[in-house]
């Protein structure tokens, strides 16, 4: 597979006011958000995100990165609104859970690439925290139960099988898995203190399945570093095809502070930096150095 495979998006990035429609909490310190947006909800795509923003608020000054969790359709089913996942961390994140329906906020997006073409074989996506966010609207691309972008971006081919390996500290912050049982989706949770699922790291799933008779032959992940390196690892030594959706903290989220930059090999024995807002924030993992 490679970097032509990749979803990317020629609609330009909007920046506009949204709406907030409603809110949700999900799990412990986390909660979905939908945003009436419907510019950038019938062209956003799976893998891609957009900055949020507080209106008339100077503290923080800049948006904050979300990923689409999924689009939400009106009764026409033509996309109308973004739904996105966040975790309770900072000055921003605390404000938002006191945002009401009807509340005004700035969106600026959509920006960065989406996920590759995952082909005929079998689909594993693993997701660690709140990293199962771009998840959703990828599982049912995957699955064909819905088409996103503009004009609707098509699967050349659906995979055999997909899966989510999704892992957490514990019960107390799985989010969303209720949304997840989707049709042809195989869900297996780990949890590290065994509290639900499979006691232990979703790695030692990801190994499990890999293992198994129907291995992976394309690797989706997103969570935190120290997980996606181990992914990593384990998807080249066996030799499957893996792609990470990193969490880079952004400032900008158009390129111009090379604030969120990955470095990534160019060939054996160089090395570059690529900015996360811009070629990413899916990269093939045999690039990226840790």
């Amino acid at each position: 597979m490679t970097e032509s495979s990749q979803f990317s998006n020629c609609a330009t990035p909007q920046y506009l006011s949204a709406r907030v429609v409603e809110q949700e909490r999900m799990a412990q310190d986390t909660y979905r958000l939908r945003l009436a947006c419907p510019e950038v909800a019938q062209v956003i795509l799976p893998g891609q995100f957009f900055m949020v923003r507080e209106p008339e608020v100077n503290d923080p000054l800049l948006g904050r990165p979300f990923a689409l969790y999924d689009t939400c359709l009106d009764e026409n089913g033509t996309p109308s609104g973004l739904d996105f996942g966040y975790v309770v961390v900072g000055k921003l994140t605390s404000r938002m859970t006191h945002w009401q329906p009807g509340d005004r906020v700035e969106i600026w997006g959509p920006l960065g690439n989406g996920f590759p073409h995952p082909g005929s074989g079998s689909l594993v996506m693993v997701a660690g925290g709140i990293g199962q966010t771009p998840f959703l609207a990828t599982a049912r691309q995957a699955l064909g139960l819905r088409k996103y972008g503009q004009p609707q971006q098509i699967l050349p081919v659906l995979p055999d099988h997909v899966s989510l390996l999704y892992g957490a500290r514990s019960k107390d912050y799985l989010a969303g898995l209720d949304d997840f049982q989707l049709e042809g989706l195989d869900v297996a949770v780990a949890t590290d203190d065994g509290s639900y699922g499979h006691q232990g790291f979703v790695t030692e799933l990801l190994q499990q399945r890999i293992e198994s008779e129907t291995p992976p032959t394309t690797i989706f992940c997103c969570g935190p570093e120290p997980m996606m390196e181990a992914v990593s690892k384990i998807a080249l030594q066996a030799g499957i095809s893996c792609w990470l959706s990193l969490e880079t903290p952004m400032a900008c989220g158009f390129g111009a502070c090379f604030s969120c930059v990955a470095k990534v090999r160019i060939s054996d024995d160089e090395w570059d930096y690529r900015r996360t807002c811009v070629e990413g924030p899916v990269f093939n993992a045999e690039t990226l150095i840790f």
